[in-house]
């Protein structure tokens, strides 16, 4: 391979020591943008996953939790005794005689008391309905702060790689505008073309766009985490890379996910309900007594009652609605936990996949790429200065030098996003 072959091919990443012949240095720790005499604050992943736990989509779960814990209250308890009064068997041809009305009168009044007595263990079934309703929604809970801390984790490694490739393409940004600079001066001395000078202008014009959309990247990056963790202003993140490793540590059993076991609770509840349904056939007993003051009769009566449904007798009507609403609501739970079965292994696989793909291609970059780039670029920038190398191959080496470092960051930016998404599944933290 001649020598301006193997320059082509790998010129990528050149030294510090050759930023005086126009190169692109090596990058700088990422920093966050900060408003004039105003440092930004700079946050940690750390920080941003505990900031998750109280978003306003945890929020609403927990206020869902809140609701299904009131219902078990309402659930677990007896009809209420009912009071009742009345005044009746007033003759409204002959009066009711004088006197005071409660002592004489001719009124007959009464003060009972009515209580339903629930039959079919309906009280027991209804609560226990409540009560996996409720241990769902904290499963639910649970799902929703793995998700938002999934969600902000991948929104954290978004801003950090927008950072690194502000400072990435500022330093191409800042080569290229050195260049241009020096060859604006070199076509007076008949050192290059007056083309080749416009060329260099061409590019360091091209690299400010460049610059522009990275910076805007990072700003739309800063607004997504932002609205995520309720963060407003100019805010920047750690970019400290995770080291790569393709060691894959064991998830949990699919059957303590909290999505898989919020689908369980609800299975249950279903059941609860279905059985509360078959109940309904046990008709409930309402008893109650009064006693009674009848002036000229009796001062002292006492009432008796007992009523009950006649529901199932004689041909009529015996819940049969309530019961299969109730069977179809226990087969669709049925059919929603086996689905979301089936959506936790899918979800497990994919993840797996995505963490063993993304490490082994950082590494990659991490391992061979990028070092062999740093040596061979080197010799590029050597082979410019000394005139073994034409301008127009320089240029093709800096756009490839911009391809594989932005290429670079997204590989750590995957890697970094799957490792999270990974370790959170493997060991959601309870709210």
């Amino acid at each position: 391979m001649t020598f301006r072959k193997l320059v082509l091919a790998a010129c990528l990443l050149p030294p510090a020591w050759a930023c005086a012949q126009g190169a692109v240095p090596a990058p700088a720790p990422a920093a966050a943008p900060a408003a004039p005499g105003v440092a930004a604050p700079v946050l940690t992943l750390s920080q941003v996953l505990q900031v998750a736990r109280d978003n306003i989509d945890v929020s609403i779960a927990r206020r869902a939790v809140a609701g299904a814990r009131a219902d078990v209250a309402a659930a677990d308890h007896s009809p209420a005794p009912v009071l009742t009064t009345k005044a009746s068997s007033i003759d409204l041809q002959n009066g009711v005689g004088g006197g005071n009305v409660v002592r004489d009168k001719r009124i007959d009044k009464s003060v009972g008391v009515d209580w339903t007595w629930e039959r079919g263990n309906k009280r027991e079934l209804r609560t226990r309905a409540a009560e996996r309703t409720a241990e769902a929604a904290q499963a639910d809970l649970n799902e929703v702060l793995v998700q938002q801390q999934i969600a902000v984790a991948g929104a954290y490694w978004d801003l950090a790689a927008a950072q690194e490739k502000v400072v990435q393409v500022a330093a191409i940004e800042k080569s290229a505008s050195d260049l241009a600079a020096a060859s604006a001066r070199r076509p007076r001395a008949g050192d290059i073309s007056q083309q080749e000078s416009l060329r260099t202008e061409i590019e360091a014009r091209r690299a400010t766009a460049d610059l522009r959309v990275a910076q805007a990247d990072r700003q739309r990056a800063m607004l997504a985490l932002g609205q995520l963790i309720g963060q407003r202003g100019e805010f920047g993140v750690e970019a400290g890379w995770p080291a790569v490793t393709a060691d894959l540590p064991p998830l949990p059993d699919i059957e303590q996910r909290a999505d898989v076991r919020a689908a369980q609770q609800r299975v249950q509840a279903a059941q609860a309900s279905f059985d509360n349904a078959l109940a309904l056939r046990r008709n409930d007993v309402t008893l109650g007594s009064s006693f009674d003051h009848f002036p000229g009769t009796s001062r002292r009566l006492l009432e008796l009652r007992l009523s009950m449904p006649l529901a199932g007798v004689l041909g009529s009507y015996n819940y049969e609605g309530e019961i299969g609403r109730a069977r179809a609501a226990l087969e669709q739970a049925q059919d929603q936990l086996e689905k979301t079965r089936r959506a936790a292994l899918a979800e497990t696989g994919r993840l797996g996949e995505d963490l063993r793909a993304s490490a082994a291609r950082a590494a990659d970059f991490e391992q061979a790429i990028v070092p062999r780039a740093r040596q061979v670029a080197s010799m590029a920038e050597l082979a410019y200065s000394k005139g073994a190398l034409p301008l127009v191959d320089l240029i093709d080496a800096r756009r490839t030098l911009r391809s594989v470092l932005l290429d670079d960051i997204a590989a750590r930016a995957d890697y970094a996003r799957a490792q999270a998404a990974w370790q959170l599944r493997q060991a959601p933290a309870a709210p």
